[in-house]
């Protein structure tokens, strides 16, 4: 979740924009130094030879895992982070009932109550990035303490404007 947040200030932010090939370079290095350290941790001397038996799976592996990252970056720079997250949430629920579809696997209780509960999340999230200044949720804010959602007695154009103004759009 930091690196999407991360991700998004450094690909939209004021101060610093970043295309999103820049970011993969820029988050390469980083990554790197992980991956290093996880490899300095579970070291084994037969990995030089298991590199050279399988480095034609390896090689598009890593090549697909770049084409990967710089889509992320491209995603979260378009969407934002909270909606490439969400839309990560909608991905495992649709993996979820197509394995229940054609493996016939068992949904628990729990689980089923869980997405259900992801789901009215994502959807309340769509209507309130869609509606901005509807009852609903000028509703919804207040009740979750948003001050600005105190200036109902604003017509709907006077109260985007406010609401741009105060968050320095």
């Amino acid at each position: 979740c930091t690196r999407n947040v991360l991700g998004e200030s450094l690909l939209s932010g004021a101060d610093v924009k970043l295309d999103p090939l820049s970011y993969t370079m820029f988050v390469a290095p980083p990554s790197l130094v992980a991956l290093c350290a996880g490899l300095a941790v579970t070291w084994c001397p037969e990995m030089p030879q298991a590199l050279v038996t399988w480095w034609h799976y390896l090689l598009p592996n890593a090549l697909l895992a770049f084409v990967l990252n710089v889509l992320v970056a491209f995603i979260i720079k378009e969407v934002s982070a909270v909606g490439f997250v969400l839309t990560g949430l909608c991905k495992d629920l649709v993996l979820v009932i197509f394995s229940c579809i054609l493996f016939h696997e068992e949904v628990t209780f729990v689980q089923a109550c869980s997405f259900t509960s992801t789901m009215a999340g994502v959807l309340c999230w769509s209507y309130f990035k869609a509606y901005p200044d509807s009852d609903t949720t000028i509703f919804a804010s207040r009740l979750f303490g948003d001050r600005l959602a105190d200036k109902q007695a604003l017509v709907p154009s006077e109260r985007t404007a406010f609401v741009a103004s105060q968050r320095g759009v």
